[in-house]
């Protein structure tokens, strides 16, 4: 049973170091619906990511003059030019979106003219349809930048919709794809419990964070004060980001997450060779750290601005997704290491000083590739 311990440790950690980067932050991307209007008349709003929208309508093997107007003028970072290039190849556009968009028994008119945006610092293509509807729609179902298309992993659509007196918020993705406007409360929120549950487990960036913080707790004390320490810290960026009271561009949060899982492995290996128990600082450390994940956590959302309070409340059932997968993950993991140190306190030593080490070598690995 104790052999049977450590080699359990030994495979989690080797399953999670081998893991793609790929689904590490900055690898997804968020599409933001709002919905408004009437049953037979309804309104739809897109946000979609420009270089996505650009590369999934072109056909950039075949030297499409959308792929080549589009890419330009993204690396020339000119917003006029990368709407004049929608709207150049308005109806190539438009076919790919109400290919992958639609509003069940409605019949789609997009209205002309797109414009640019910008969503954690990265452009974004505002899309607006109107859809005749013989009767109230049952269900809107988003499939757009798709995982067979290969160019991103993991998109997220994030609704709001006020249509015919229903209001509310959805969280849509490839697995569950579509919602209904007159969804229950109930509904809603296990969305976007689901999908916190969901960003911590593929999130390997936090998981990792959270393996060293377990890794370099010696008693149940230390690591209850680190969890929670940790979970403060991101709960206040994460709702404060949702108030739109606080934001921080993707290029400077995505790299100090990186660090943060670096500098945390790293206080480990440093109490492991002078012989002594966590410190006060760490807590300190992963407070501080903690508030920049939150800010991550919140981008992955594309949370940048005040939203509704119904929104705002699917947002808090997110961090409770988060935290539920993050307290699962210590309660499966830390009486492994608990057990280990108590029957070979030396081999206990080496596995966290091993675990250690493969993930401050794995953060650092990324902070670079973030830079």
């Amino acid at each position: 049973m104790f052999r049977l311990a450590v080699v359990g440790v030994a495979a989690a950690l080797l399953a999670i170091l081998l893991a793609s980067p790929a689904q590490a932050h900055g690898f997804s991307s968020t599409v933001y619906l709002t919905v408004t209007g009437e049953p037979t008349r309804v309104h739809t709003k897109l946000e979609l990511e420009y270089d996505l929208l650009v590369v999934s309508t072109a056909d950039a093997e075949h030297d499409d003059p959308l792929f080549r107007a589009g890419t330009a003028a993204f690396d020339d970072g000119d917003a006029d030019a990368m709407a004049a290039a929608l709207n150049d190849h308005a109806s190539q556009v438009n076919h790919y979106v109400t290919e992958r968009f639609t509003v069940s028994g409605c019949s789609a008119t997009p209205e002309p003219g797109f414009t640019m945006g910008e969503q954690e610092g990265v452009p974004y293509a505002t899309v607006l349809i109107t859809w005749a509807c013989p009767k109230e729609p049952r269900e809107i179902r988003a499939t757009l930048f798709s995982d067979e298309e290969g160019y991103v992993k993991g998109v997220k659509t994030i609704a709001t919709y006020d249509l015919g007196g229903h209001r509310g918020s959805a969280a849509l993705d490839s697995q569950h794809p579509a919602f209904a406007p007159g969804q229950a409360w109930y509904q809603r929120f296990w969305e976007f419990f689901r999908l916190g549950a969901e960003h911590l487990l593929t999130g390997i960036d936090h998981i990792l964070f959270l393996l060293a913080l377990i890794a370099g707790s010696r008693r149940l004390r230390d690591v209850v004060l680190a969890a929670t320490s940790f979970t403060l810290a991101h709960s206040v960026t994460f709702i404060l980001a949702a108030l739109g009271l606080v934001s921080a561009p993707a290029g400077l949060v995505e790299p100090v997450i990186a660090l943060s899982i670096a500098v945390v492995a790293a206080l480990h290996l440093w109490n492991l060779r002078r012989d002594r128990p966590p410190s006060n600082l760490r807590l300190v450390v992963v407070f501080a750290f903690g508030l920049v994940h939150g800010l991550g956590f919140a981008g992955a959302l594309g949370i940048d601005e005040p939203f509704s309070w119904t929104l705002l409340w699917s947002l808090l059932v997110f961090n409770v997704g988060i935290e539920v997968v993050q307290l699962g993950l210590i309660a499966a993991t830390f009486p492994l290491l608990m057990v280990l140190r108590r029957k070979a306190p030396k081999t206990g030593r080496w596995v966290t000083g091993g675990i250690a080490a493969g993930v401050a070598a794995m953060g650092l690995v990324w902070f670079f590739q973030r830079l």
